[in-house]
């Protein structure tokens, strides 16, 4: 296949532009400015789909397209100092470069409908654009430099539509919060980085593949640890600023002060998975790190910890806050518990059902306004019986909640059953792995139980605002308000993902079993990297030595008949504890909310203190903000300040300045009495003693004579003595 830069750079190039365009026209011309917003990421759409389906229907999970050019070459002698940007796509770049494109061209869509009566329309969409092609950028990227320019571009951006509406102090608290939460993970990225580059010499994928293949790594130590288990903790600690992982997920729910569609693009569906994508890009490293049960243990506490919040929350975006966190946590887990292919299944599955969720929020708020105050109603007390003001609405949020809650026949099970059933599997071989695994099943529990807890207080039941509910215009089929919500609920079926309707095998589709996906997603082999090639743009790309016939899916994944049998039996075992488990969760949840059969309360007054805890978010922000800030950051930074304008400035900075003033004032008496007193002396003297022979050099005869008469008169008067 012949891949030039004008078959790849447009994906990136087309948002950019778009960007640059609009920030100039946005302001006089908005209606164009949205215009070519959406019309430039529909085109990237067209050539990334292009290269998806090329990827999983003609070429073997071994082709990979990777072109560079020279940043930058300040190498001197036998010192090399070279940086190379470029591309790299493989099967997982493909499906990814797939996944943004088509769900941010429907949340484009999504958003002239959402938006368009702001007075901030234009704007919001010269932001979008910016943000779609740094992601672009990120996935397309070949190195860790390249990913972490456009790792911090994407945060600039998140940034800005965090505190979109500016006026809000909240929205403002909310947006400096995510930043500067965030930094603290891309500090840590960045070291590591720096560590890879001085064992490596490069950053580039292939080059730390081939790096750890030829053990460049081993024995290697610093601060004490490997180098490798430290630079792979720095790399994944990248990963848990910008994924939200535990302990730094608190950024995240305040993030929902932005507008709708950018929560469902940025927070939910990409900026928030490139940390995950990061951690699947450097696996090896993670692997040969052995950190990866560190890696479960925190992806198990984000997932359990992030869904017990969200069983107290009533804020409709709130609760898609948390899960957004939770299912995170699930995409972690599975780089923890080795499960490369579902963890990355997952991170697609969840961008599209999650898109979709939030979308459907807003679709809910946009419609629900307190004729009161004027505002719009997030609430989910206040609401109940959309289902018949929404049906659009309702059908796929209701399609998506399927997808997340792990119920049979969506996409949701595939991927999270996945995970698990490769968590349960890994605590089948370690006791430790117990732990990361019964946190991951029991927050799916929750997470069946949240979500449809969400579902019955939104869309079932009578109105518990009958003013709101009789204000709520009925929905009407729309292309920029329905259809991409329905077009997105399509695709959480399961069927698009695993090669049977539940992901087992156990209804295969067309009497095969299709697994596109675990065919062509597998985790990269370190020593199959020592041999690939990098190209200029210039050439065509046709990397030579790989077989490029049509992968075919094994099932026993290269095991053993035995060891093969194990497997199946763990996964099959894993299947149905997940689906008794998600029954349990929304028969407990219609209970409770549905049917009234249980009342609620009743568990709020028996864990009362564990509630609180809960309305408090486990109390971290105030051990941030309390704590770690107000009692121990400002008082370090008041002793710093002491230090610095007490000690450094009073005394080294203001008395150095003391010392020249009196160096000075010495230098300047001893210049003016002694220096330019003495050359004045000596030019008095010289000018009196110029005087005197003026005098006597008159130029008059007679006093010439008078002088000869008074030497003469001298020599008798001394004579005569």
């Amino acid at each position: 296949m012949d891949y030039t830069i004008w078959n790849v750079a447009p994906i990136v190039l087309l948002p950019f532009f778009a960007f640059v365009i609009n920030a100039f026209i946005v302001k006089r011309f908005t209606s164009l400015a949205v215009l070519i917003s959406c019309g430039s990421i529909l085109g990237s759409f067209f050539f990334a789909a292009k290269i998806f389906f090329d990827f999983i229907n003609k070429f073997s999970e071994n082709y990979y397209i990777h072109k560079t050019f020279t940043w930058f070459d300040l190498s001197y002698a036998n010192m090399p100092f070279k940086m190379d940007m470029g591309i790299y796509i493989d099967n997982m770049t493909a499906t990814m470069l797939f996944m943004v494109t088509g769900v941010a061209f429907l949340i484009h869509v999504f958003s002239t409908y959402y938006m368009k009566e702001d007075k901030r329309y234009g704007r919001f969409f010269v932001y979008l654009s910016l943000f779609t092609s740094a992601m672009l950028a990120l996935v397309l990227s070949e190195n860790l430099i390249s990913v972490f320019i456009f790792w911090e571009l994407m945060g600039f951006c998140s940034y800005s539509l965090i505190g979109f509406y500016y006026e809000k102090e909240g929205a403002g608290n909310a947006s400096m919060k995510a930043f500067m939460t965030t930094r603290v993970g891309d500090v840590f990225f960045l070291f590591g980085i720096i560590a890879i580059w001085s064992v490596v010499g490069s950053v580039s994928f292939v080059d730390i593949y081939a790096a750890i293949a030829a053990g460049k790594f081993s024995g290697l130590l610093a601060l004490g640890l490997p180098l490798a288990t430290l630079a792979a903790i720095c790399v994944f600690l990248g990963t848990v600023g910008k994924s939200a992982q535990f302990p730094l997920q608190v950024w995240l729910p305040d993030a929902m002060f932005g507008p709708t569609p950018c929560s469902a693009l940025i927070h939910a569906a990409t900026m928030v998975a490139a940390g995950v994508y990061l951690s699947l890009r450097c696996y090896p490293l993670m692997e040969v790190g052995e950190i990866t049960y560190a890696i479960s243990i925190i992806g198990g506490i984000t997932a359990f910890g992030a869904a017990t919040i969200a069983l107290v929350q009533t804020d409709i975006k709130a609760v898609l806050a948390y899960s957004t966190i939770s299912q995170l946590g699930y995409m972690v887990l599975g780089v923890g518990v080795g499960s490369y292919n579902a963890a990355f299944m997952h991170l697609i599955t969840h961008a599209v059902f999650k898109a979709c969720l939030f979308l459907s929020a807003g679709s809910v708020i946009h419609s629900l306004h307190d004729h009161h105050t004027h505002a719009h109603v997030q609430e989910m007390p206040r609401m109940g019986g959309l289902r018949h003001k929404m049906p659009y609405t309702f059908l796929a949020m209701l399609c998506c909640t399927f997808a997340i809650a792990g119920i049979p026949f969506f996409s949701g099970f595939v991927s999270k059953d996945r995970i698990l059933g490769d968590a349960l599997l890994m605590a089948t071989h370690s006791k430790w792995y117990w732990i990361p695994t019964i946190l991951g099943f029991a927050g799916a529990f929750l997470t069946a139980f949240y979500m449809f807890r969400m579902m019955f207080l939104t869309f079932f039941g009578e109105p518990r605002d009958k003013d709101l509910y009789d204000h709520t215009k009925k929905e009407k089929i729309s292309w920029n308000r329905n259809i991409p919500l329905l077009i997105l609920s399509v695709f959480t079926l399961g069927l698009f993902y695993a090669g049977s309707l539940t992901g087992q095998g156990f209804a295969k589709v067309a009497g095969e079993r299709y697994e596109w996906f675990q065919t062509l997603i597998t985790k990269p082999v370190v020593s199959e990297f020592s041999s690939r090639t990098k190209q200029a743009f210039s050439f065509s790309s046709t990397p030579s030595g790989l077989n490029f016939e049509k992968s075919q899916y094994d099932s026993s994944h290269g095991l053993s008949e035995k060891e093969a049998h194990h497997v199946h039996t763990v996964h099959h075992i894993g299947a149905l504890v997940s689906i008794v488990i998600a029954f349990s969760g929304v028969f407990l949840a219609a209970m409770m909310y549905l049917w009234r059969k249980w009342n609620p309360g009743f568990w709020v007054n028996t864990f009362s203190g564990w509630y609180r805890a809960l309305q408090n978010k486990y109390y971290m922000d105030d051990l941030y903000i309390k704590v770690l800030i107000q009692k121990g950051l400002l008082k370090l930074n008041n002793v710093l300040a002491f230090i610095d304008m007490g000690i450094y400035d009073r005394y080294i900075v203001d008395g150095t300045a003391f010392m020249n003033r009196v160096f000075f004032t010495v230098a300047k008496t001893t210049d003016d009495v002694i220096v330019d007193g003495s050359v004045d002396l000596t030019g008095k003297s010289v000018k009196a003693f110029n005087v005197i022979l003026r005098t006597i050099q008159s130029g008059k005869i007679q006093v010439y004579f008078i002088m000869i008469i008074l030497v003469l008169t001298g020599y008798i008067w001394k004579l005569s003595l």
